[in-house]
């Protein structure tokens, strides 16, 4: 697993801390790998997996245009990809909106993640808890929806509207991403 590990780094798909574990971070980087790849997500690294980690698909911006630091949210492929200097610096699997009704702690709506073009606008660090749970560094872009840390990123769309990234790359997206900085909602054909 380690050669897994230090490929999918180099690409761009943060493994968390180095082992030979196929823990939570690996598996989570590896999904994040193979949806980019248009391969399904699956829990191991299956025989058309290994091939793309020997031919990876180049990863192609949602925004051509947009600013050389920015996140673009694929909601489609569940993917978030954080652009440094032009390249993908960080790429990971998330769990974005249901887009079903939903009541919590008295507070209710529809979980959407909206799309669109939007802005870094505030950030908390560490954890912080909410009507809606808790999350570990956030970067809110459109009112109170932004992406954290969360311990739950299934594979499928589970938040009420906020982009639940794996705990492990919480902190490095904080770090890249400030005020200011663009956000990119897109759902691709």
């Amino acid at each position: 697993m380690e050669k897994v590990q230090s490929r999918l780094d180099r690409l761009g798909f943060k493994t968390g801390p180095p082992g030979s574990e196929y823990g939570p971070a690996l598996r989570m980087a590896v999904w994040a790998f193979q949806k980019a790849n248009g391969l399904p997500a699956v829990d191991r690294v299956d025989p058309p997996t290994w091939q793309a980690l020997s031919h990876p698909e180049r990863v192609r911006p949602l925004v051509p245009s947009g600013g050389s630091v920015r996140v673009e949210i694929d909601l489609r492929r569940q993917l978030l990809t954080a652009w440094k200097d032009g390249r993908p610096a960080l790429i990971t699997h998330i769990s974005t909106g249901t887009g079903k009704p939903y009541c919590k702690n008295g507070h209710c709506g529809v979980a959407v993640t909206p799309t669109g073009d939007f802005r870094a606008w505030w950030r908390t660090a560490g954890w912080t808890s909410g009507p809606l749970g808790d999350q570990f560094y956030t970067v809110y872009f459109n009112g109170g929806i932004g992406f954290h840390g969360s311990e739950r990123v299934p594979r499928h769309p589970a938040s009420h509207g906020c982009i639940r990234v794996p705990l492990h790359n919480a902190r490095p997206l904080f770090d890249m991403i400030q005020t200011g900085h663009q956000v990119y909602v897109r759902r691709p054909a």
